[in-house]
């Protein structure tokens, strides 16, 4: 059975940094497309920073210099770390994969989804 289970979330002051952690079971990640998504109240879910399988990288340019996606193969785990975090990242957080390459990070290039970790940012 195909799963993928976020975790890391939680509570952070604004500055902080937290790293977000995706494992999958079911299939192996080291040929798949990653990505990380996040959904505030009242909006749409966007990308936030996605792989393709071909390692093209992918992502809203509101985290760039802030944000960076990484994987480990050998725990069939994917990560997104998160530093200077702000009240406006305060969102629930979604892991996503999908087995063939991807042309951006949006929601509809992948198959795959975590079921979500809430991250808070305030003081």
């Amino acid at each position: 059975q195909v799963q993928l289970v976020e975790s890391g979330g939680g509570l952070v002051q604004p500055g902080g940094s937290l790293r977000l952690s995706c494992a999958a079971s079911g299939f192996t990640l080291d040929s798949y497309a990653i990505g990380w998504f996040r959904q505030a109240p009242g909006k749409e879910r966007e990308g936030v920073y996605c792989i393709g399988s071909d390692s093209s990288a992918y992502g809203t340019e509101v985290v760039k210099g802030r944000f960076t996606i990484s994987r480990d193969n050998a725990k069939n785990t994917f990560y997104l770390q998160m530093n200077s975090l702000k009240p406006e990242d305060t969102a629930v957080y979604y892991c996503a994969a999908d087995p063939w390459d991807i042309e951006d990070c949006t929601r509809d290039e992948f198959n795959y989804w975590g079921r979500g970790t809430q991250v808070t940012v305030s003081s």
